[in-house]
């Protein structure tokens, strides 16, 4: 009646295997680290660095535990694991000091990480830690400030150039097109004029509105952009932002960064595990903005540039080889006209190539460039901390018509899929600033630790001891559930890599508090059969089969809850609570239900003339008020 047949007994041993393997990593803490990852397109992190760097740290006597190369798509990053901080601050330095030798243009971000201390053979086997949040693990929090004016500014500057290639296009006769501020302003010499350019921005440029002045015999056209598409400029400034920086900080090895809107135009970034705060900035400062721009190859300004002048109306950068170029002024295309960029191969030859797609507007203005400078070179300029640098200047071999640009030639397939990369991840649609920083240390992360742990564990304890008073071997069973679910939770938010926080331990308590009730429930109802007169062996399995369905029910409701918290909660603190309350509702069901009758149908289920449970005092309904104790 109360046995368990050889598989039940194997699942709930698998289960029990499964959360001391993944749970174990979390005892190991965290060992301090360097992390070396690229702040230079030119620079790349491969197994040369790591040979590299492990030669600097070999040369100045300083020892480390391991070193690895992780690589992300095509970003790679080294990782040196260290014995103690005063070490990892030894390792920093040197490390620093080899690589950038210009401290003024690093080539390499080296800053402190920490990283699982946990042994290989775990790590083997996928079994990692939890990642913890800002507030357990201590970190850097930032509050960005999006420059939307600037956005607007890069907005009229492309209607700006549209309104040319239209005006082209239709051959209508404009004197000139100038931006002041954020009025574009077009002079016609006729009114026909005038009133077709009126009609071509009403039926091709909706977002623009514009207003009619006459001076010196000229028609003026003064256009603005209307309040519903600045909305949406704005909208799509920030959007595309937190997209970026997303991009870029998980990318450079991050480990579960918190990057979210907050208000109408400014980002909140946390970077939890990121001690050093000037270094974190860096890691923000590698967003970066995308334009395209005609390369001058003429004979006047290769001989300018090379007696070291720059001619007027030109520029002077440095490709990825560090060969100085000139390029004109003008911007052609930015990165808000790039919708995406892929690597891959010529279907004929073969080569490495880049595969720009562009939207409707950059495809027309692409289309005309393309034409008009055909066997010229065009200049892929990425900004990144006010600096611009050359990632690639192909030569325009024909008109390209569709907007699905293919950028070939002296590239391996690892360089194509860099230049992918940078460019897919490297647009910020308008300019930030960050207008607030806090830092939170590593001890007093450890102290919150410390602290959540504590009272989680004094919580156990105090039902431990009531459970086992009032419900004496049957509360020992209820114990070992309680630990069993809780070694189960863990487990699973280990395996799920999912970042656990001090809402988040709140989470655990409440789930020892809910996880418990269930077995209350078991416990009286197998006392209420024993009330009824029925024998030991079939109270516990009448008083299991009966409590299930109350058990279901209240924990469904809670379920349902949790998910909604889950669902309509963005990342941050809310919703870390619900991951680990959903969880917790679902162990603890498993462990209740089943691993507690395992324990029960082991200690009682062999005995076939079982005369008595101990499962504290069993009170009968009498007139006389006798009691019954079955132990």
């Amino acid at each position: 009646m109360n046995r368990y047949p050889l598989w039940k007994y194997l699942i709930v041993l698998v289960a029990l295997i499964f959360g001391i393997l993944y749970t174990i990593p979390n005892i190991f803490g965290q060992a301090p680290a360097v992390q070396i990852s690229s702040a230079n397109v030119a620079r790349k992190i491969d197994e040369s660095m790591l040979s590299r760097v492990e030669q600097v740290l070999k040369q100045n006597n300083i020892p480390f535990t391991s070193s690895q190369l992780q690589v992300n798509g095509s970003v790679g990053t080294i990782r040196v694991r260290v014995e103690s901080p005063s070490i990892q601050l030894q390792a920093k330095s040197a490390i620093e000091k080899a690589l950038n030798t210009n401290p003024a243009e690093p080539d390499y971000v080296v800053a402190l990480n920490l990283l699982p201390a946990s042994p290989d053979w775990l790590s083997k086997i996928g079994a990692h830690p939890m990642f913890l949040g800002l507030d357990l693990r201590g970190g850097v929090h930032f509050l960005l400030q999006v420059d939307m004016q600037g956005a607007l500014e890069t907005r009229y500057d492309s209607l700006s150039n549209e309104l040319r290639t239209l005006f082209r296009d239709q051959k209508i006769a404009v004197d000139s097109i100038n931006r002041a501020g954020q009025t574009i302003t077009s002079t016609f010499a006729t009114e026909d004029a005038l009133t077709k350019a009126q009609d071509l921005i009403r039926t091709r440029l909706p977002e623009l509105r514009s207003t009619v002045t006459s001076a010196d015999g000229k028609f003026i056209l003064n256009s603005t952009i209307n309040p519903t598409e600045i909305t949406r400029v704005q909208n799509t400034a920030l959007h595309q932002n937190i997209v970026t920086l997303h991009n870029r900080i998980n990318e450079l090895g991050v480990a579960e960064p918190v990057i979210q809107q907050q208000g109408a135009d400014r980002i909140v970034v946390q970077l939890p595990g990121v001690q050093d705060v000037a270094k974190a900035k860096d890691i923000l400062g590698r967003t970066a903005t995308l334009q395209l721009r005609l390369v001058d190859d003429s004979p006047s300004a290769i001989t300018a540039l090379s007696s070291g002048t720059v001619p007027f109306g030109l520029e002077k950068f440095k490709d990825s080889d560090g060969r100085e170029i000139l390029l004109r002024r003008q911007v052609l295309l930015t990165g808000e006209n790039l919708e995406n960029a892929q690597s891959g191969r010529n279907q004929q030859s073969q080569q490495p190539t880049v595969n720009l797609t562009l939207d409707s507007k950059g495809s027309r203005i692409f289309r005309d460039v393309t034409r008009d400078n055909i066997n010229k070179r065009m200049a892929i300029v990425l900004f990144e901390n006010g600096k611009g640098q050359v990632v690639t200047a192909p030569v325009i071999r024909s008109e390209i018509p569709n907007g699905q640009v293919e950028i070939s030639g002296s590239m391996t397939p690892t360089q194509a899929a860099d230049i992918a990369l940078l460019l897919r991840a490297g647009s910020l649609a308008a300019p930030m600033s960050i207008i607030e920083e806090r830092t939170i240390g590593p001890s007093l992360g450890e102290e919150n630790i410390q602290k959540g742990f504590k009272s989680t564990l004094y919580g156990f304890m105090m039902v431990a001891v009531f459970m086992i008073i009032y419900y004496h071997i049957f509360g020992i069973f209820s114990t070992i559930g309680l630990m069993f679910n809780v070694l189960l939770l863990l487990a699973l938010l280990s395996l799920l890599q999912a970042t656990l926080t001090l809402p988040g331990i709140a989470a655990i308590a409440l789930t020892l508090g809910m996880a418990i009730d269930a077995n209350v429930l078991i416990n009286e109802r197998i006392r209420e059969e024993l009330r009824e007169g029925l024998s030991p062996q079939q109270a516990i399995n009448i008083g299991f089969d009966k409590a299930w369905g109350t058990i279901l029910d209240s924990n469904i409701t809670s379920l349902i809850v949790g998910l909604a918290l889950l669902a309509f909660s963005g990342p941050g603190p809310i919703r870390g609570f619900a991951v680990v309350h959903c969880l917790g509702i679902l162990t603890s069901m498993f462990s209740a239900v089943v691993g507690v009758r395992a324990l029960v149908n082991l200690w009682y289920g062999r005995k076939k003339k079982l005369k008595s449970i101990s499962i504290g005092t069993v009170w009968k309904p009498s007139t006389s008020a006798n009691t019954e104790t079955t132990d």
